[in-house]
């Protein structure tokens, strides 16, 4: 099903909400999965024990050749295991990711959102605001975190970007992937043997050489916070900022009570969802749900951004409201496998949403909205946002 704009899902996600919520899709290499777009549905079977996020199950869906390729090579990390593997796995970096842990953040990303925006107004309108902020945040903010050197940001972004777009080859998909393991062995034992002040070297310290985790675990493990560290919030900033910006009436609240924007970051996930073919799951007991029978080997594709425009769980959902209770949205996953990173993404993103239209109070679009393109990608996600301001005059 394809996204008739960047900001909506596709018409057909209405259609199977209006249908029960569950419909058969035929996949790319002609298998059928169970697509599962009403939010009660979603929220239901990605907290059923009874299906599996093991990609070597039989009937597991895969969204690309390249992901299977991947997926079937065993190069997985614990988003991809059952209990009680991924139980374990998730243990050891849950600490790491504590809500505390994250808001002491909050002055960090505060000082690399002020920079960049500083930086912006100086070189003048207009700017892509896809390369110059919000690929920016997330990686610099990342690189603080582990303990990256902020000259390897290309380096990973690259490899990343060929890894999840969707044209990319099976062959290139594994070398990418590859490639990324080294970076990430390599980090491992840089931080073994030079501990700083960063969550890696802590990581190290705690863990390597012990029974929780093992070193191919480890590595695997790091190269997923290194890329889900930056690269889903780098889509959700961009969209957001073009949501807003197409939103002047809730823009202008927002502006006048600044004390919405933690509102309106859960918003701005739910109204997005920039997972537009995930999460996906395998069926492994017969599961009967919203009228219908799921076998076991049945592939399922829960809809998250579908299930986030359901109007049961969010009355008038295809409007957007800075003013919602949305933060039982599951545009972060829902059950075991929710996403992990979600606090540091949120401090991101309601740093960024309340610096810059604070700091930027004429921004706008540079193009016309139907001229903004998404890029072929696993995410959603803006190829540009051209956008421009006025400049200030001279002795204001």
């Amino acid at each position: 099903m394809t996204r008739l704009t960047p900001f909506d899902p596709p018409p057909g996600y209405a259609a199977a909400r209006e249908a029960g919520g569950l419909a058969r899709v035929r996949l790319w290499d002609g298998r059928t999965a169970w697509l599962v777009t009403g939010y009660e549905q979603v929220r239901s079977l990605l907290g059923d024990p009874r299906i599996s996020v093991d990609r070597r199950r039989e009937g597991f869906p895969f969204p690309t050749p390249g992901r299977e390729a991947l997926e079937r090579s065993g190069r997985t990390t614990f988003v991809g295991m059952d209990p009680p593997d991924h139980t374990r796995l998730r243990r050891v970096f849950t600490k790491y990711f504590a809500i505390r842990r994250i808001e002491a953040l909050r002055p960090v990303v505060q000082d690399i959102v002020d920079d960049l925006i500083t930086g912006i107004l100086a070189d003048g309108p207009p700017a892509d605001f896809v390369t110059a902020l919000a690929g920016e945040v997330p990686s610099r903010t990342i690189c603080h975190v582990l303990g990256m050197p902020l000259a390897d940001r290309a380096h990973f972004q690259a490899l990343d970007h060929e890894r999840n777009t969707l044209t990319t080859s099976p062959e290139n998909v594994i070398r990418a992937t590859n490639e990324m393991l080294a970076y990430a062995d390599e980090l491992i034992e840089r931080k073994r043997r030079e501990p700083a002040d960063d969550l890696i070297s802590e990581l190290v310290a705690d863990q390597l050489g012990g029974d929780t985790i093992s070193r191919e675990e480890m590595v695997a493990a790091v190269r997923l916070l290194i890329t889900a560290g930056h690269e889903t919030t780098t889509n959700m900033i961009g969209l957001g900022i073009a949501t807003l910006l197409q939103h002047p009436d809730q823009l202008a609240e927002l502006r006048a009570a600044p004390s919405l924007v933690p509102a309106a970051v859960e918003e701005l996930l739910r109204y997005i969802s920039i997972f537009h073919i995930s999460p996906t799951r395998v069926v492994t007991e017969p599961i009967e749900i919203a009228g219908h029978r799921l076998e076991a080997g049945d592939g399922v594709i829960a809809a998250v951004a579908g299930a986030n425009r359901d109007d049961a769980a969010f009355p008038d959902a295809d409007a957007f409201d800075v003013h919602r209770e949305a933060r039982h949205h599951v545009a972060f996953g829902y059950g075991v496998h929710q996403c992990l990173g979600q606090p540091l993404a949120r401090v991101e993103l309601q740093t960024v949403v309340e610096t810059l239209f604070r700091r930027v109070p004429s921004l706008r679009l540079a193009v016309d909205p139907a001229e903004l393109q998404v890029k072929e990608y696993a995410f959603l996600s803006l190829a540009a946002l051209p956008l421009t301001w006025d400049e200030p005059r001279e002795g204001r």
